[in-house]
């Protein structure tokens, strides 16, 4: 106990006797050294006591896929420093290789009576089922889910902040079609990924009514090496241009293409998607589509943030329009009807 009262004492900056009265509900201390001292409690992993643990915390946990990607980083910095300026501690949950799952934190948050959840990855029906019972503030951004999978009787679901990806594909593919591309491909996340699955059937769409050309559509892990394996796939195929589902994924199809010896822009074409820090500083500076992180994650702690105060918004769908930023990764085709490169022994071409 007295190893407790220290280290907290020492967080919160105030004495051990403070402390020691706001652990046992003594008068003489202000609501905001109160806060401040259960929040240190939280924070630091000690369990409240019985009569202080229906009181919610101001922690707030930002639940992330990875930070491997730049985005996430992006996203995480944002939403953290809008979150603190309204009083909130945000939590940072992110998954790693043989740490906890996304479930396993979301229990951990649960215990903790955190204030809300921001989610930048999807969430499987237990966790949806699981938040909704417990009735914690939820939002989700950039982690569009489809609710009519996971809805019971109950469950109407949580307010979503996403960027507009049949917006993204259709800036890109104009973008690529102005420049005289036919045999434009799409290498998105894997196929049970919901944004990847939009940005595939808007390109569908698009190339239907487009009716000309050749236009596959590649499924790779979000990963330099995924983009590069499937992206080898797709130039087999014979595509000059190639729009990506991430920035990592664009950089995977640049290496792909000069392990071809074919050049970039001059025989291939890449678009990416997020506009990650350094892009305008690679070789060749990436055209890539800009999301908005800044008016997203500002949304989605404001969303958050109302449903804490009791105002539980209608769960629509924010969709925030993306920006072409045009650079260096495309040009015109250099030979617009070139025929597909041969295949390579173990390489499948993509449908």
């Amino acid at each position: 106990m007295t190893r407790r009262l220290a280290e907290v004492a020492e967080r919160v900056g105030v004495s051990e006797a403070t402390v020691s009265r706001v652990l046992n509900s003594k008068p003489g201390v202000s609501d905001a050294t109160r806060q401040a001292v259960l929040t240190a409690l939280d924070v630091l992993g000690y369990e409240r006591p019985t009569q202080l643990r229906g009181v919610r915390a101001r922690l707030v946990g930002l639940v992330m896929p990875e930070l491997q990607n730049p985005i996430f980083p992006a996203l995480a910095e944002v939403v953290g420093g809008a979150l603190v300026q309204l009083g909130f501690t945000p939590v940072l949950c992110t998954r790693t290789a043989g740490g906890l799952t996304e479930a396993e934190y979301v229990t951990m948050l649960l215990d903790q009576q955190v204030s809300g959840v921001v989610f930048c990855g999807g969430l499987s029906a237990d966790e949806h089922a699981a938040l909704l019972e417990r009735r914690v503030p939820v939002v989700l951004l950039n982690a569009a889910v489809d609710f009519a999978a996971v809805r019971t009787d109950t469950a109407l679901g949580f307010p979503q902040v996403s960027t507009d990806d049949a917006a993204a594909v259709q800036q890109a593919y104009a973008h690529l079609t102005s420049l005289g591309h036919r045999r434009i491909g799409l290498m998105v996340g894997p196929a049970d990924h919901t944004p990847s699955r939009r940005k595939a059937a808007a390109f569908t769409a698009l190339t239907a009514t487009n009716g000309r050309g050749h236009h596959p559509i590649g499924h790779a892990l979000f990963s330099f090496e995924g983009g590069q394996a499937v992206a080898g796939d797709l130039i087999t195929a014979g595509v000059t241009a190639l729009i990506c589902g991430s920035d990592v994924l664009a950089l995977g199809a640049v290496r792909a293409a000069r392990r071809k010896g074919l050049t970039v822009p001059g025989d291939f074409s890449v678009v990416g998607y997020d506009d990650s820090a350094f892009m305008n500083y690679t070789d060749p500076p990436l055209t890539t589509l800009r999301q908005p992180i800044e008016a997203m994650s500002r949304a989605a702690v404001t969303l958050l943030a109302n449903q804490i105060s009791g105002n539980n918004p209608t769960p629509k769908e924010l969709l925030h329009e993306p920006e072409l930023v045009v650079r260096g990764s495309t040009a015109p085709p250099a030979r617009p009807d070139a025929p597909a490169l041969p295949a390579t022994r173990g390489q499948r071409v993509p449908a």
